[in-house]
């Protein structure tokens, strides 16, 4: 048996809406962006998930650079973050002007510690960026307290965490700001996508972001009849997603609630099978707290060293089965280190990251598929708790 790590789950009608786009294009229509199903999709999250305006962009990363753009930092403005995230949450602060600061996670949950960015706060310090890691939310609460207290905005890494909650609200819609991804390892999916949502009041925020998002022109305008014509009024650059994507993603967003389910299935299904084993202390399991409505985006163990996560690793792939490890802590890599970053500096972070092993995850997964992955894991376990 061969299962992969991923696979990209179609509902039925993407080649439908793509081949609409297309010709709807022939006919008045444009297959670019801000077309039919762009609007679509936007309307959407706006109306299911209550955010107060939602542009989709080509990708989580440049969601979250058009958010960290809207923050207009100066050099030496300071954002705090984990560490344990993909490199584009940091890029995105570098590449607007700010210095990346990064601070611990909690050992529960993996998101980062709202102690620890209290530590982290400087004069410099602007924002502050949760990411929700696993689809499992941050302590926002604390989070926006800090924020208030320090005059500190906030923008959420929410590119894990798409129709999940944090007390009954959808990520993305607490902060300031909020990133989705619909990148193909996501559980929304168009190949490569994402969104930022805006979830000010202020006019002019929205205004600005559709600018920077159009080239630096005024044309979001133009398209509504606001202006006769449009032009250069500020720097910006192409996030627009291509409307043939966002017809894609609507089939998904469709069915965002049929998809959740069919994830929830298969990540109980590895809970309960693996429940046994974390009662005897041999491996831990996510924890999911009372605040969190997850979407089970991913399904982690975390073994008691790395050693034996490196070897469980090992005799899954020889047994057909792709489970991965994450992220190599940010502070810890070598752009980490040119800011001055050193080993032991994020005791938690590196400790969880090399024990941390993702098990394949996706809504095709088949039950009698998470069953041979799990047997398989237990094997390992057993042989290895009688070595």
């Amino acid at each position: 048996m061969k299962i992969p790590f991923n696979r990209p789950y179609l509902t039925g009608n993407e080649l439908n809406y793509i081949e609409d786009a297309i010709r709807s294009s022939q006919s008045g229509g444009h297959i670019s962006g801000d077309g039919k199903y762009t609007k679509l999709v936007q309307q959407f999250f706006e109306t299911e998930f209550h955010a107060r305006k939602v542009l989709l962009t080509t990708s989580g990363t440049s969601a979250l650079e058009l958010a960290f753009h809207l923050l207009n930092l100066k050099p030496g403005d300071e954002v705090i973050l984990p560490s344990y995230t993909f490199s584009s949450t940091a890029n995105a602060v570098i590449l607007a002007g700010g210095k990346p600061v990064f601070a611990d996670i909690s050992e529960e949950t993996l998101n980062i510690d709202p102690k620890d960015i209290i530590k982290k706060i400087t004069k410099k310090t602007r924002a502050i960026c949760p990411v929700h890691y696993g689809g499992v939310s941050c302590q926002m609460d604390e989070i926006m307290n800090i924020a208030n207290n320090h005059n500190l905005r906030v923008v959420e890494d929410a590119a894990q965490g798409v129709n999940a909650k944090y007390k009954g609200k959808y990520l993305g819609t607490v902060g300031d700001f909020g990133c989705y991804s619909f990148h193909e390892t996501k559980n929304y999916v168009c190949g490569e996508g994402g969104a930022l949502t805006i979830n000010t009041e202020d006019e002019r925020v929205i205004e600005y972001a559709e600018i920077l998002r159009e080239k630096g022109t005024d044309r979001s305008k133009f398209f509504r009849g606001e202006v006769d014509k449009y032009t250069w009024v500020n720097i910006g650059s192409s996030f627009l997603i291509s409307d043939i994507l966002a017809a894609f993603l609507y089939a998904q967003v469709e069915n965002i609630d049929e998809i959740q389910e069919k994830r929830l299935l298969v990540w109980n299904t590895y809970y309960n099978a693996l429940k046994p084993f974390e009662d005897k202390g041999v491996i831990r399991l996510p924890i999911i707290p009372e605040y969190s409505q997850h979407n089970a985006h991913m399904f982690y163990v975390l073994f008691r060293n790395e050693e034996i996560r490196d070897m469980a690793m090992h005799k899954l792939k020889e047994a057909g089965i792709f489970a991965v490890f994450h992220y190599i802590p940010l502070h810890s890599a070598p752009m980490g280190q040119n800011y001055g970053y050193k080993k032991n500096d994020l005791p938690i972070t590196e400790n969880l990251s090399g024990r941390l092993l993702r098990l394949p995850m996706y809504p095709s997964l088949q039950l009698g598929e998470v069953e041979y992955i799990t047997n398989q894991l237990l094997n390992i376990l057993n042989l290895n708790l009688r070595s």
